[in-house]
């Protein structure tokens, strides 16, 4: 037997309504918001992450699928979703489009990691995606999409943890500070920290290794040391928040490892747990544009990993209905009437009914159990009186109540009960 490779999973048919009910939501408040779908390839050339999100982070150090094609270029599977739509914004000329231009994906990404609960070395993410625009209406914006997305799906317990994290002109004397404070226990910090040192030490905020926790737990704090224009764009942001209702507070230990971000900073956890645990994080990258080859492009986002996302709404209790499963079952009552039944399911399958039969033989009994193993919502049996007569019994499962309607109406009554939400 060849098993799954580790590090990804099936989703089994069992599961899938989950998956797409997520994915519905997620198009429905894009939708709502006037964002547009963006798809980009899986794999990238290797260069196109190692210029944006830095070729010493451990994303493209220790993470990255890399490999030669048949040409021998070296090509990427992809980490993260914001780099390939700022490489395909360059290469299709989108600033041509009414900017702000507002896109979102829904995407495979892949990280050669430890695999753990949520977090799959083949997993999927949700992101969206502001181009053109530096005001805080745009992380606003980005901001109250999530929001509304992560409330519509009955995540409960959220708080908006925000930072900024400057910009070149004011991070400068930030990293100078930090250097200052970190030098004197660079030996007791880890290897990978001790090299950040020098290249970008605001990485080691970010490290998960605990003794590098502690150690910059009394760091000085990088909003002591933002510019003007930072601080601004920071409190036109929170006066926002604060406007229209959405709770947050400042964390100023946000950053992010990721070469392209500045200013803003966001993350949304969850209390519902019992214990803070990000749903999603995202934040302004102003110079990634023009660092795959563009015009200088400001841009806000977020990500969010969707099992990570299904696990969270499994734990709290959220039930998701499976809507995938047939409206009506027309069940044989001898294997000599399934042309029949085929026709009768054919029809009604025309006119938007989720319509089942009987292929394999089964007895009238075995018949009615795989109809309620399907958990159909209705099942008419038909037999020489019904095709005689015209008509049949639609008996609904839930209540076991039955009416006897034209065969050639049944999808007018289906459809009816739809409209009368019966089910």
């Amino acid at each position: 037997m060849i098993n799954i490779p580790k590090g990804t999973k099936d989703v089994l048919p069992q599961e899938s309504y989950k998956w797409q009910y997520v994915e519905k939501k997620a198009r429905e408040v894009c939708r709502l918001f006037n964002f547009r779908e963006i798809r980009t390839p899986v794999f990238e050339h290797t260069e196109l992450f190692t210029r944006s999100i830095g070729d010493d982070t451990d994303v493209v150090k220790k993470e990255m699928y890399t490999f030669l094609d048949k040409g021998g270029r070296s090509m990427t599977l992809k980490p993260e979703g914001t780099a390939p739509v700022a490489r395909s914004y360059v290469e299709n000329a989108l600033e041509a489009y009414s900017l702000p231009l507002k896109m979102y994906y829904i995407t495979p990404v892949f990280r050669y990691e430890n695999p753990q609960a949520g977090r799959l070395r083949e997993h999927h993410q949700f992101g969206v995606e502001v181009y053109g625009g530096d005001n805080a209406y745009l992380d606003f914006e980005v901001i109250g999409l999530a929001h509304k997305f992560l409330s519509d799906l009955g995540v409960t317990g959220l708080v908006l943890n925000l930072n900024s994290i400057g910009c070149e002109k004011c991070r400068d004397g930030y990293n100078k500070a930090l250097k200052e404070y970190l030098s004197s226990r660079l030996n007791e910090m880890c290897p990978t920290c001790r090299e950040r040192f020098e290249r970008n030490p605001l990485r080691i905020l970010d490290c998960k290794v605990e003794g590098c926790r502690k150690i910059v737990a009394d760091a000085p704090k990088i909003t002591d040391y933002i510019c003007d224009d930072c601080r601004a764009h920071m409190a036109a942001l929170e006066k926002l928040l604060k406007d229209y209702g959405i709770e947050y507070k400042v964390n100023p230990n946000i950053v992010r490892g990721l070469d392209y971000y500045t200013k803003t900073v966001f993350e949304f956890v969850t209390t519902a747990l019992g214990a803070q645990g990000t749903v999603c994080g995202g934040g302004r990258y102003n110079h990634l544009v023009e660092s795959v080859g563009g015009k200088p492009t400001p841009c806000v986002g977020f990500g969010l990993g969707l099992e990570r996302l299904l696990m969270l709404l499994d734990s709290i209790g959220i039930n998701i209905e499976d809507d995938n499963r047939p409206d009506i079952f027309v069940i044989s009552q001898k294997p000599d009437y399934t042309d029949e039944c085929i026709k009768i399911v054919k029809a009604l399958r025309e006119k938007s009914v989720a319509a089942e039969t009987e292929y394999t033989g089964r007895s009238l009994k075995a018949q009615f159990r795989y109809a309620d193993k399907l958990n159909a919502r209705y099942v008419a049996v038909i037999g020489e009186s019904e095709l005689n007569s015209g008509e049949a019994d639609i008996k609904n499962l839930a209540d076991g109540t039955a009416e006897k309607i034209k065969i050639d109406k049944i999808a007018n009554y289906i459809l009816e009960k739809r409209k009368c939400q019966s089910f």
